[in-house]
């Protein structure tokens, strides 16, 4: 079972109702329509992944430009480590690779589901 902060609940609901252009694409035109279930901006522990599947344990995140500086790369680390200690798979993209690479994303997460 995944555990979570509590005070995080609030801010995953407003994260889900204020979701990005890139967030909202992948969500409408594919991870919603999957045969495993997603959900839209889940707590686990002390964050908030955007994208998240109970059954494959795999967790989905879309990057903007503020994850490639130095603190958002050492936050997403520590985030990435945490997550990988509870058995979650972490899959990153940034917001740029699903605006312009948007097939192979689609691939390269059915891969990891298993789903090819």
């Amino acid at each position: 079972m995944v555990y979570y902060q509590h005070r995080l609940v609030g801010n995953a609901r407003e994260l889900r109702r204020n979701q990005t252009k890139e967030e909202r694409k992948l969500w409408y035109t594919f991870l919603s329509s999957l045969p495993v279930k997603f959900v839209r901006q889940k707590p686990i522990g002390q964050y908030i992944v955007d994208f998240y599947c109970a059954e494959a344990k795999l967790a989905i995140e879309l990057d903007g430009s503020q994850h490639y500086e130095d603190m958002g790369e050492e936050y997403d680390l520590q985030r990435d480590r945490f997550l990988n200690e509870q058995g979650i798979m972490v899959a990153r993209y940034s917001n740029l690779q699903v605006a312009r690479q948007y097939q192979s994303v689609k691939a390269d997460i059915l891969k990891r589901l298993g789903l090819e």
